[in-house]
């Protein structure tokens, strides 16, 4: 069935904070009306608290697209304003590891991203929702919320994922593991982890992590590193960045619709890189929830 075509008129908000952002707002400005795209409103934004409110602005003042430039915390920080409305989310991927837009099948570069906002389609996809905060890609519970409440600015900003993989390596060494508990409403799972990503596509941290994870399947997907061994966490991690064909030896995964989450003892929840919540929680796949702008082939 053939969709509604993407708008041509749009508002743009780039986070000038991320660690692309201030150099390329006015690129992205200069491109998009350069492809065709009308800028309704066009905004750098230097405080990422004030990303979620122009957009908001945006939306109800009636932007039939609104464009995001950022990381995936920008995309995941915004898109709950756009859930319910007849906006589409075009996403300018200017983040360090940008697993939404890996996940959408969207150029990485700026020229790619503008062309397929200027000439792509709609598609609706799923997103995501730790209690009723909705979230792009993925969220976790483990190292990574240790790594992205602590990281300095400046080591992600300039090193990007690489700087990211030295301050996990400081973080390991006070990092425990925990007991896992995964309700499916039918039963309860427990086991050991030292990782769990909870995830509404295959990447996170820019890493294929999930060979079933997909933003169209009405589902959510769990993946518990199991065990106790550190090392092990780390093995999970280097065996799926380079493909492995026993990459998933380490994991279990979960699939539904919703699950309630415990730990024990309580673990902090990064949603989309950033520390928003604790277990316990309810996690939900939102089925259909967005139109996003995607490459016409995709």
């Amino acid at each position: 069935m053939e969709t509604k075509p993407l708008p041509k008129e749009a508002a743009l908000l780039v986070n000038a904070h991320s660690r692309r952002g201030q150099d390329l707002f006015m690129q992205a400005r200069q491109k998009l009306e350069a492809a065709g795209i009308r800028l309704i409103a066009a905004h750098g934004v230097e405080d990422p608290d004030q990303l979620a409110p122009t957009v908001r602005q945006a939306v109800e003042g009636g932007a039939p697209m609104v464009i995001v430039g950022g990381g995936d915390g920008s995309m995941s920080g915004t898109v709950d304003e756009l859930v319910g409305r007849d906006c589409v989310f075009g996403v300018l991927p200017l983040g360090t590891a940008n697993s939404f837009a890996r996940t959408l099948g969207l150029p990485l570069d700026l020229d790619g991203a503008v062309q397929a906002i200027a000439t792509g389609r709609r598609r609706r996809v799923d997103l995501g929702m730790i209690d009723r905060d909705y979230f792009v890609n993925a969220a976790s519970i483990g190292l990574s919320p240790m790594i992205g409440q602590t990281v300095p600015h400046k080591l992600k900003r300039y090193l990007g994922r690489i700087g990211y993989l030295i301050w996990a390596v400081k973080c390991s060494v006070g990092f425990r593991p925990f007991r896992l508990i995964i309700d499916d409403g039918v039963k309860e799972h427990r086991l050991w982890s030292t990782e769990v990503r909870i995830l509404n596509g295959p990447y996170h941290g820019g890493v294929e992590l999930s060979d079933t994870a997909a933003v169209d399947t009405g589902e959510i997907v769990i993946q518990a590193v199991v065990g106790r061994s550190k090392p092990h966490l780390a093995w999970d991690w280097y065996a799926k960045f380079v493909k492995l064909r026993d990459r998933n030896a380490l994991t279990q995964e979960f699939h539904g619709a919703s699950f309630r989450i415990d730990t024990r003892p309580r673990q902090r929840i990064s949603i989309d890189g950033e520390v928003l919540a604790k277990t316990p929680a309810m996690v939900k796949i939102a089925a259909g929830a967005i139109d996003v702008a995607v490459p016409r082939d995709n």
